[in-house]
């Protein structure tokens, strides 16, 4: 008869090598550097934001990692030097986000509601990229439920003020 720890062995084992294989794949540059994000203000609609501004390859890839919930005046936004299909995933996020992406001229080009955040090592290892359906060169990362709050639809309008 096999024992409650006998069970558990295989069980611990393979958490273990999920979460270091999950460990692995994030780019040495979020491990190692201490990222700091400028700060700017946006407007979604007639909805004032405070954004921290990933607009480099090391703040893209560090992005919301880590961080606490965010009050919804505030979010991140990336951005691209050109248009494409930009996708964001939620690895090492402590909260469910909303991500809006945005083309050149600020019309919204997708939405994804809360997203769920991949922290665990079984989480880690399902853990999807979120693909927008067309190109974009800015994506919105804010606190989940802000979409919905405030209506924000296909039909809303991204105004950079200060980035």
């Amino acid at each position: 008869m096999t024992t409650r720890a006998q069970a558990l062995i295989p069980i611990t084992i393979a958490a273990v090598i999920i979460g270091v294989a999950g460990l692995m794949s994030i780019p040495s540059e979020s491990k190692l550097e201490s990222v700091e994000f400028p700060m700017g203000t946006i407007k979604v609609d007639k909805i004032p934001l405070e954004v921290q501004i990933a607009d480099t390859e090391p703040r893209r890839v560090r992005g919301l990692m880590f961080q606490d919930q965010l009050p919804y005046n505030q979010g991140m936004i990336f951005v691209f030097e050109q248009p494409g299909l930009y996708s964001l995933w939620m690895l090492n996020m402590q909260f469910s986000l909303d991500m809006i992406w945005f083309d050149q001229d600020g019309k919204v080009v997708h939405i994804e509601k809360d997203i769920p955040p991949c922290k665990t090592p079984l989480e880690i290892a399902a853990c999807q990229s979120i693909v927008p359906d067309n190109d974009a060169v800015y994506v919105l990362e804010v606190t989940s439920g802000f979409v919905d709050q405030n209506n924000i639809t296909k039909d809303s309008v991204l105004s950079i003020i200060s980035i």
